[in-house]
C-alpha cells in the first residue's frame, strides 16, 4: 500500500491533493455533531441520495444514516487515486462514510459514475429491486460542470454569469502566502444559450428523470418523498446567484419541485420539495464570485451561529421522515436559511461588506476559520492528524456488502 506525506499544494480555493486520514477524520467529526434521534425510527427508511460525497449531499448522507437510521444507496462522481496523485476528497470520504455505516450496522451502497446517466439509474434500480426494496426517500444535490443529455446526447455546460448586464462585485482571495486580499471583479453577462445551458445542468431536469425512471419501475413506496437541495443566498450576492444563470436553474429545479409534488401526490401520496439550505464553505461555492467574502462576513457577524450543514440536514430528514411535520413556504420550499436571512444578520453583514477593504477585512470576517474550512474540504487542517506522517493513499473504493 502506498504511503507518503501529503503537503497542501493549491490554485486558489483548488487544491491539488487531497489527505485520506484528514477526509476521515472529518466524516467521523460530522458524524458525532448530527443531533441523535429523539426516539428510535420505525425500521430503517430505505434512501437514495445523489450527490453524496460532498457538501450538502455529504450532510444530507451522514444526517440521514445517524439521525434518520436510514439504508440504501448514495451516487456521486470521484477520482480514484494514482500513482502520482491521490483521490479526490470526496473519495475518501465515501470510504470513511461506509465505514462508519458499517460499523453502526447500517447497510449503505456507495456508486460511482455519472449521476446523469441513464445507465446509473439503471444500476440504482437493480440494486433497489434486488436488496433494497421500494424507496422511501430520495435527496438530490448534485453541481456540476457538464451534462450529457441521455436523450439526445448532447453536452450542455453551466456557466456563473449575471443575466443582463456585468456583474461587479468585491470577493476575496488569498495569496500565494496566504494574505487575504479584497478585491473588485466583473464578470461578463450572459449570451448566446447560456441560460439555456445552465438550466440544462443544474435545474431540475435530471432530478425529474431520476423520479420518473423510479417510478416507471414501480419502485417508490407510498408516501415517497424526496427533495432537490437549494439555495437562494443573501441580496449582497444576488446579481450572481439568485439573479443570474445559476439563479435560472434554481428557478427551473423549484418549477420541477412542484410538477412533481402534484404528480407524486396522485402516484403514491408522495411529497416533492425543494430544501433551501444557509450558507456554507463548499468546494462548489468557493468557485463563485463574491462567496467567500460573503461567507467569511457572515461567519465574522454570527460567529458560532452559524447552522452547520449537518444540523440542518438533520431538520430536513426530521420533515422527510415524519419526525415532524414538513413545513414549506408559499413557494412549496423548506427553508433551513432562516438563520442566514432574518434583517438583523443581513444588516450586520451589509454593514461589513461595506466596509471591506483589503485593510480592515481582518477586522471584519473570519479568516482564520474560512481558511482552515477551505482546507477541511481537502482533509488539511484537521486538529489531531498528523500531517508529517506517511498516509495510505491507496483506499480502495468500499465494496457493495451488507
Amino acid at each position: 500500500m502506498s504511503e507518503r506525506v501529503i503537503t497542501p499544494r493549491s490554485r486558489g480555493f483548488l487544491f491539488l491533493d487531497s489527505h485520506p486520514a484528514g477526509c476521515a477524520r472529518l466524516v467521523e467529526e460530522m458524524w458525532q455533531a448530527a443531533p441523535a434521534p429523539e426516539r428510535a425510527p420505525d425500521g430503517a427508511p430505505v434512501a437514495l441520495v445523489v450527490g453524496s460525497s460532498a457538501g450538502y449531499g455529504l450532510a444530507a448522507t451522514i444526517a440521514g444514516l445517524a439521525r434518520a437510521g436510514i439504508r440504501g444507496i448514495g451516487v456521486c462522481f470521484e477520482k480514484a487515486p494514482t500513482e502520482r496523485r491521490t483521490a479526490t476528497a470526496g473519495w475518501y470520504r465515501t470510504a470513511a462514510t461506509a465505514e462508519l455505516a458499517r460499523r453502526h450496522g447500517h447497510e449503505m451502497v456507495f456508486l460511482n459514475g455519472d449521476a446523469f446517466s441513464d445507465g446509473m439509474k439503471d444500476q440504482v434500480a437493480g440494486l433497489l429491486r434486488e436488496r433494497f426494496g421500494r424507496l422511501d426517500h430520495l435527496v438530490y444535490s448534485v453541481a456540476a460542470p457538464r451534462r450529457t443529455d441521455p436523450d439526445t446526447g448532447a453536452v450542455h455546460t453551466s456557466v456563473l454569469k449575471p443575466i443582463g448586464e456585468a456583474y461587479r462585485t468585491k470577493t476575496l482571495v488569498f495569496d500565494g502566502e496566504g494574505t487575504p486580499e479584497v478585491k473588485v471583479v466583473e464578470t461578463p453577462p450572459a449570451e448566446g444559450d447560456d441560460i439555456a445551458q445552465t438550466v440544462a445542468v443544474m435545474g431540475g431536469a435530471d432530478w425529474e428523470r431520476w423520479v420518473d425512471h423510479l417510478a416507471d419501475r414501480g419502485l417508490l413506496a407510498d408516501g415517497f418523498t424526496t427533495a432537490a437541495l437549494s439555495y437562494i443566498g443573501s441580496p449582497l450576492t444576488d446579481g450572481i446567484y439568485r439573479q443570474g444563470t445559476i439563479g435560472a436553474a434554481k428557478s427551473h429545479l423549484e418549477a420541477t419541485a412542484r410538477t412533481l409534488n402534484e404528480r407524486l401526490d396522485k402516484l403514491v401520496g408522495g411529497r416533492a420539495v425543494t430544501s433551501v439550505n444557509g450558507a456554507a464553505v463548499t468546494q462548489s461555492s468557493t468557485a463563485i464570485p463574491g462567496i467567500a467574502l460573503y461567507v467569511g462576513l457572515l461567519r465574522g457577524a454570527l460567529g458560532e451561529g452559524m447552522v452547520p450543514p449537518i444540523a440542518q440536514l438533520a431538520d430536513l430528514w426530521d420533515q422527510l421522515t415524519g419526525a415532524r411535520p414538513l413545513e414549506v413556504d408559499e413557494d412549496g420550499r423548506v427553508r433551513l436559511d432562516a438563520w442566514e436571512l432574518n434583517s438583523a444578520v443581513q444588516a450586520a453583514v451589509t454593514e461589513r461588506w461595506d466596509t471591506a477593504t483589503t485593510e480592515t477585512i481582518s477586522h471584519l470576517a473570519d479568516l482564520d476559520w474560512f481558511h482552515a474550512e477551505v482546507q477541511r474540504l481537502y482533509g488539511f487542517a484537521v486538529p489531531g492528524i498528523d500531517y508529517t506522517a506517511p498516509t495510505a493513499t491507496q483506499v480502495p473504493w468500499p465494496e457493495a456488502t451488507a
